[in-house]
């Protein structure tokens, strides 16, 4: 049975133009540029796991690993800055319905890790409760997730211009809890594997605070997915390595999936990875301060949003359509599509050759 499987992912590597691993260490390996959407953490792990056990180098792949911050790593694709990128659903949609030609390849979250926080006293249990509440939001964007929950429970909020009375005061913030939480706002946006922790770094343990998941309550806008361009996708020799954009892409799927599969099973071994390209932003805040803590918090978190729906099933990576077609119904409702997206937003092929599987 071994020789049988071993035989088996041989040919669905020689299927794709791909020598077995190893034998492309001979070869020039090709240069890859992938965008990714923030500061290195342990939210991207498992690419920085999949460059460091070099599993990029197996497939043939140079592959470098560029932080952005707080921009938007649709332009760097757009404009052919980077190959390839990390961004959320929301963002892919939007872009485009604005007519940028960017094409999802792999969902690498199948969960979604936006949460509101607040304190136990301010007696938000559900989202009804957050009626005449003030609430952090972030800007550009990512305030979709919130303003979904809201709608979805008949409630508005003051980002709307038609809302004559909105039912919740909107609190924009950059992004660090410590400017709003909890005296300027009665909850806050916090993703469950970086946000949450700052905040108990503040002095609110677990125990004191109600988080509620949008997850939860039928909002599950996906997060971390994989992204490139149509001209990438169609380049027949991309950057001269007489390989397709295509076949590039499989290759560089099939070593991420590869590389977050290590990282969720050696969790230590991959946040020490992670600290090895980490800067201040690693850290976390107030008595959760250390780099090392909050990673290795963060890890434990993003496996959960990793470790869900198909990829429970074997399939890591794969767009569920059902999901797909929810964020799509989701999205319409609130405004922020006009009308479904055109079928090339997203290549299911790329994750059929990066897999073998359909």
């Amino acid at each position: 049975m071994k020789k049988l499987a071993l035989l088996t992912t041989t040919l669905a590597a020689l299927s794709l133009g791909a020598s077995p691993a190893g034998a492309q260490t001979s070869q020039k390996l090709v240069p890859v540029k992938l965008q990714l959407k923030w500061f290195p953490q342990a939210q991207f792990a498992g690419f920085f796991v999949a460059q460091a056990k070099g599993f990029y180098k197996a497939e043939g792949l140079d592959v470098q690993l560029l932080p952005i911050g707080d921009q938007s790593p649709i332009q760097t694709v757009a404009t052919g800055a980077a190959d390839f990128g990390t961004t959320w659903i929301t963002d892919l949609l939007t872009a485009r319905q604005q007519g940028i030609p960017v094409v999802h390849i792999a969902q690498l979250f199948q969960k979604s890790g936006f949460t509101l926080v607040s304190l136990k006293t301010a007696k938000i249990n559900k989202p009804e409760d957050l009626k005449g509440k003030r609430i952090g939001l972030w800007p550009s964007g990512n305030e979709y997730p919130a303003v979904a929950l809201l709608k979805k429970n008949n409630m508005t909020t003051s980002l709307d211009s038609t809302a004559a009375n909105p039912s919740v005061q909107a609190v924009t913030y950059p992004f660090d809890p410590s400017i709003v939480f909890p005296d300027k706002v009665d909850a806050v946006s916090a993703m469950t594997y970086n946000e949450v922790d700052q905040i108990v770094g503040l002095g609110y343990p677990l125990n004191k605070l109600n988080i509620l998941h949008t997850s939860d309550y039928g909002v599950n806008l996906l997060e971390d997915l994989m992204f490139s361009s149509e001209r990438v996708l169609a380049d027949k020799n991309f950057h001269g390595s007489g390989l397709s954009g295509k076949e590039v892409a499989a290759r560089l799927v099939r070593a991420t999936i590869k590389g977050w599969n290590y990282a969720v099973k050696n969790q230590k071994e991959a946040v020490t990875l992670v600290l090895s390209k980490c800067s201040n932003t690693c850290k976390g805040s107030g008595t959760r301060a250390d780099a090392a803590g909050h990673q290795t918090w963060q890890m434990a978190e993003v496996a959960k949003l990793y470790n869900s729906g198909p990829t429970l099933q074997g399939q890591a990576g794969y767009l569920d359509p059902a999901v797909y077609k929810a964020n799509i119904a989701l999205l319409k409702n609130l405004g922020i599509l006009k009308s479904d997206p055109p079928a090339a937003a997203v290549d299911s092929s790329i994750w059929q050759m990066a897999t073998a599987k359909k």
